[in-house]
């Protein structure tokens, strides 16, 4: 295993689990006690986390891992649903895309569909996420629309006044929202308040709302709010998801779509 692949399984599981040992580590990831250390002790001078007697735990109260080291974690499920959620656009449509891992997906599968290789445009792209924009840039059947913003360097997305300025004036489709929790009770959510108010004006824009979210974020909840559950019209998510979350979000008027 590569260090880069060893950095990003240990902060994967440190989100996880909030701590960590290092014997434990080794264990799962099955390299030497002494490579664990001296993993811990150069991302601890990066501060992505902070070293304790025999271990490590999350840098901060409030931690995010960073978009660049989140991993092919769920990668598979990651882009089942991501087809799926691709297969829900029309040609012509315009389509709101937020950050995060599920919707860089998303955005790979768009650039993949036949029927979106040509147009004018094939597809209109609004997002406020660097990275997607990125990579759709270069696409010229697509039109991409970048929301200005301040960039916060943890999911590569534009956030603040700026960006609402863009948003407000115009009208989407559908929006794609990748989330970190998406809840029955406590709705769609995120971590950090700024992104979650820009993904909240995607929403109130688009005339369908599309969350998607592997099995794994369902029934949990973070800390900033992006909407009701009633407000999402399709949750695509991967066939690990047990039939009563299913049936919870079928109630409160989500259609589920599990792949």
């Amino acid at each position: 295993m590569s260090r880069d692949a060893r950095w990003k399984a240990l902060l994967e599981l440190l989100v996880e689990r909030g701590r960590l040992e290092v014997e434990q580590a080794a264990a799962e990831l099955e390299v030497s006690a002494a490579t664990i250390r001296r993993d811990f002790d150069q991302l601890a001078e990066q501060q992505m986390l902070v070293r304790t007697r025999g271990g490590a735990v999350v840098h901060g109260v409030s931690y995010e891992l960073p978009l660049r080291y989140k991993t092919a974690r769920h990668a598979s499920e990651k882009q089942r649903i991501a087809k799926a959620v691709a297969d829900l656009v029309a040609p012509g449509e315009a389509v709101g895309l937020t950050g995060g891992t599920t919707t860089t997906e998303v955005a790979r599968a768009l650039a993949l569909r036949p029927d979106l290789a040509s147009g004018s445009p094939a597809l209109t792209v609004v997002t406020n996420a660097l990275n997607i924009a990125g990579e759709l840039a270069v696409r010229p059947q697509f039109k991409i629309v970048l929301t200005g913003g301040v960039a916060r360097p943890q999911s590569y997305e534009l956030v603040g006044p700026l960006a609402d300025g863009v948003l407000s004036q115009i009208t989407m489709d559908v929006a794609v929202l990748g989330v970190v929790a998406f809840d029955v009770t406590h709705g769609a959510a995120a971590h950090d308040e700024a992104e979650a108010a820009i993904n909240r004006l995607m929403c109130e824009h688009a005339e369908r709302v599309v969350v998607a979210a592997d099995s794994s974020k369902l029934g949990r909840r973070a800390f900033a709010r992006i909407c009701a559950a009633e407000s999402v019209d399709t949750l695509v998510t991967d066939a690990a998801v047990d039939e009563e979350t299913v049936r919870r979000f079928t109630e409160a008027g989500v259609g589920v779509v599990a792949v």
